[in-house]
């Protein structure tokens, strides 16, 4: 079984009683498991597979393929945002590094930026200079930072696309 600590990055419902479970992890980069029953009463998952949590995961690894069956889960941090446009923000900042990571590639810079943008969108109210210090720092730690272009366009680049979420993020950020 696999370990270590990781924060939910993306889920979603899979049939009756099951989710899909997307982490970013310091070791392992991006993980995808499978959560069996994770949606049934009395499941052992239940309040610990919030988005943006920082918990520590076991998994067996899978036998073919990219998707992983989760075992256990021990919540570490919880996400707490206070306020509606730090969950975008948050949200937002997922999305790009779901976008620039590959399942099982290594990513502790990414990883570690990522656990400090939650950190800080835990306790301080987003606003435009996080994002863009973010988008910055997100380049920067990929080594795709370029000097003549910004970071949104290195990134639309590197990505393929910019996450739709940005826009309304920015609108959220720019209300008085």
């Amino acid at each position: 079984m696999e370990q270590g600590e990781a924060i939910l990055i993306r889920k979603q419902a899979w049939r009756d009683t099951s989710l899909l479970a997307t982490w970013i992890t310091p070791s392992r980069g991006k993980v995808s498991t499978m959560a069996r029953s994770a949606r049934k009463p009395g499941s052992p998952f239940g309040g610990v597979l919030d988005l943006f949590h920082t918990v520590e995961i076991g998994y067996a690894p899978a036998k073919r393929g990219d998707l992983h069956t989760l075992k256990e889960v021990r919540l570490l941090r919880p996400f707490q945002s206070p306020s509606t446009p730090n969950l975008f923000l948050a949200g937002y900042f997922a999305e790009l590094v779901d976008l620039s990571t590959q399942d099982g590639h290594e990513a502790p810079g990414l990883y570690n930026l990522f656990s400090r943008a939650i950190g800080f969108l835990s306790s301080q109210p987003a606003n435009r200079r996080a994002l863009e210090f973010f988008e910055t720092e997100m380049c920067r730690v990929l080594g795709i930072l370029e000097e003549k272009a910004t970071a949104l366009r290195t990134i639309e680049h590197y990505c393929g696309r910019i996450p739709g979420s940005r826009n309304a993020v920015c609108s959220l950020l720019c209300r008085p």
